[in-house]
């Protein structure tokens, strides 16, 4: 079960470390006004604020590397950044798009119940 756990987590930090990319470096390329459906005079007067947001999330993938990094001994950072993960999820799943609720939330909840899972089997 912690193997499966641990692929868990490392599979929603590979995915914040794709937030990281498309907010930082794609935001105002073609592939991220696609993606976030912008206009492109949009994606140019937010650059610094997704960039910004960006950034977060690429301190969040580190957050969950760094506890996995730690092995047994990472397990409360790993399900601090986790719930991290949860609770911007919803709020933005809330407060901007329900799509975030799916993308973000949920696996961080997956994961989340699967490293909580693993400590007791």
């Amino acid at each position: 079960m912690t193997t499966i756990a641990n692929i868990a987590v490392l599979l929603v930090a590979l995915l914040h470390v794709y937030f990281l990319v498309l907010e930082v470096f794609l935001w105002d390329k073609p592939f991220g006004l696609r993606t976030f459906g912008m206009t492109a005079e949009y994606a140019a007067a937010s650059r610094k604020l997704a960039a910004n947001q960006g950034l977060y999330n690429g301190v969040l993938a580190a957050g969950l590397l760094w506890g996995l990094s730690l092995g047994a001994d990472g397990y409360p950072t790993t399900v601090f950044f986790l719930v991290s993960i949860i609770v911007v999820g919803v709020f933005g799943g809330w407060t901007v798009n329900r799509k975030i609720f799916w993308v973000q939330a949920l696996p961080g909840a997956v994961a989340a119940a699967l490293v909580l899972l693993s400590r007791v089997w």
